[in-house]
């Protein structure tokens, strides 16, 4: 077993709510800025709790209770704070949504979560309200854009609601954990304050500015710049979505002195032409995650920007991070040792007995960030989280002697596309609603720009005609971006075993030994 030697344990941690990240800061410095919209707008501490307190009151007002289920569908934007904490104020868990989410995927996420209300973003409710018909217990749309006129005349004054923060759900988000469709991931207060104070204690945070270019919807955003931000008194400034050029653009602005990135993003940056057209003199640190990040293009960046790159592991499930490295001693091929108060094990594939250090198995993981588990799915639950709080992250990986993380393969069949997690057997069922498909398995491909693409292997029926195009436009007809077939492949049979589960392995490797020739 394998515990952090590289940070002092941070223990005992607060069990309080996490809204109180914000409080404290809005209370130490109310009229400091806290985030920066690209436009150049600004919320200051004091204004997003005020904020936040009269959005409490208004979904109090409108019959939320505690425990009621509050959506947010939006992209990056500067009053995302007070309405995810502002919905923990009323004692409500938020669910969290991918703003790329067609009105099929909406439907799903919020007919499964049962939330009431919904936060959407302007040029989205359009996708919102087509969802909505099909969902009666969603009762009321608001747009998050448009929140100074939402809570025009709202008062401040909420009715206070007691939160048990190692049990109540604070945030909701969806993940496809190991297998499967998309679940509810049940972080609760004490997960993400936890995994926030953890955070805090691997780096020097008093100069910092950072860039919010990470999603929000997500745990990485969530909780590594959303709450620690809150937590630190920070300055954040907040991008509506990815561009390079954007991106520059503001670091040369606002002196931005870390960013943390997605490798896809990272590429763009090494790719982008001539970038001394940019001051980034300020930049010092450039951190990597939700997907691998390849050895030879973090040595690029490090040389073309003359920054600190460093990646870190953690997962939806882990609210989201378990392993980091100490700045002062980074092997850029490795995502570093667990965080403070983590506990990690190397397992056999086929025994399921820890193994010595060097030893390739499956990574599993303990601390105070690990979910409390899947939204009303118990099954799910206790397929990956033992009786006494281990987590089989479905990672294959191995320890060095210096006790820092490797990370091999997936045992998980997610595809990792641009950092995004697609679920085979979502597309697998949707390609089976095709009049023309009598069976089909979708399989990760490597892609340089992407790092893997979805590619689909496909049966027809006999007598049936579909091309490769006609499949790729039905299934983006039905999900979001990210999550497209790019190519298909037509073949007789899909390798099965005796019980009729996909052999996916068998057609990745297959695909592996194509693309080495």
């Amino acid at each position: 077993m394998i515990v952090s030697s590289y940070w002092p344990s941070q223990a005992p941690y607060e069990e309080i709510p996490l809204y109180e990240l914000l409080r404290r800061s809005a209370s130490a410095h109310p009229d400091k800025t806290a985030v920066i919209g690209a436009d150049g707008s600004t919320r200051t501490f004091g204004r997003i709790w005020s904020d936040a307190r009269k959005v409490a009151r208004l979904l109090q007002d409108n019959g939320v209770e505690k425990g009621g289920m509050v959506g947010i569908f939006s992209p990056n934007h500067i009053d995302f704070p007070a309405v995810f904490y502002g919905s923990l104020l009323a004692g409500a868990t938020v669910t969290t949504l991918n703003p790329l989410y067609t009105a099929h995927e909406i439907e799903h996420q919020l007919s499964d979560a049962g939330a009431v209300i919904l936060f959407a973003f302007s040029f989205m409710r359009p996708a919102a309200e087509e969802a909505k018909k099909n969902l009666p217990r969603l009762r009321t749309i608001y747009t998050i854009d448009q929140l100074p006129e939402v809570l025009e005349g709202v008062s401040e004054e909420y009715k206070p609601v007691t939160i048990n923060p190692k049990e109540d759900v604070a945030a909701l988000p969806y993940s496809s954990g190991t297998t499967g469709l998309p679940k509810g991931v049940m972080l609760t207060h004490y997960n993400i304050t936890s995994n926030v104070k953890q955070g805090l204690a691997t780096r020097d945070t008093s100069d910092m500015t950072d860039l919010w270019t990470l999603p929000l919807f997500h745990s990485y955003g969530m909780t590594v710049l959303m709450s620690t931000g809150m937590a630190r008194g920070g300055t954040g400034v907040v991008m509506l979505r990815f561009d390079i050029e954007q991106m520059m653009q503001l670091i040369q602005t606002y002196k931005i002195t870390d960013i943390y990135l997605a490798p896809p993003a990272i590429l763009a940056m090494v790719n982008l032409p001539d970038p001394s057209r940019y001051d980034f003199s300020s930049l010092k640190m450039l951190g990597s995650g939700a997907a691998p990040l390849p050895h030879e293009l973090g040595e690029r960046a490090k040389k073309m920007y003359n920054v600190i790159v460093t990646q870190g592991y953690g997962m939806t499930e882990t609210s989201p991070t378990v392993n980091t490295q100490p700045l002062d001693r980074i092997k850029l091929e490795s995502v570093g040792p667990p965080t403070p108060d983590t506990l990690e094990k190397i397992v056999s594939l086929d025994t399921g007995e820890e193994l010595p250090v060097g030893e390739v198995g499956e990574l599993m993981v303990k601390g105070p960030q690990v979910m409390k588990g899947y939204w009303n799915n118990p099954e799910e639950t206790a397929a990956c989280l033992t009786e006494d709080g281990w987590l089989h992250t479905g990672d294959v990986a191995r320890f060095d002697e210096d006790g820092y993380l490797y990370l091999i393969e997936r045992l998980k069949e997610m595809i990792k596309y641009k950092g995004y997690q697609v679920a085979p057997a979502e597309l697998e069922a949707l390609l089976h609603e095709h009049p023309a498909v009598l069976d089909a398995a979708v399989i990760p491909k490597p892609d340089e720009a992407g790092g893997e693409i979805p590619k689909a292997c496909v049966v027809l029926r006999e007598g049936s005609t579909a091309t490769a195009e006609d499949l790729m436009t039905f299934i983006a007809g039905k999900v979001a971006p990210y999550k497209k077939i790019r190519e298909v492949e037509f073949l007789d049979t899909i390798p099965k075993t005796l019980s009729g589960k996909i052999l996916r392995r068998d057609l990745i490797q297959r695909e592996r030994e194509r693309s080495a020739k």
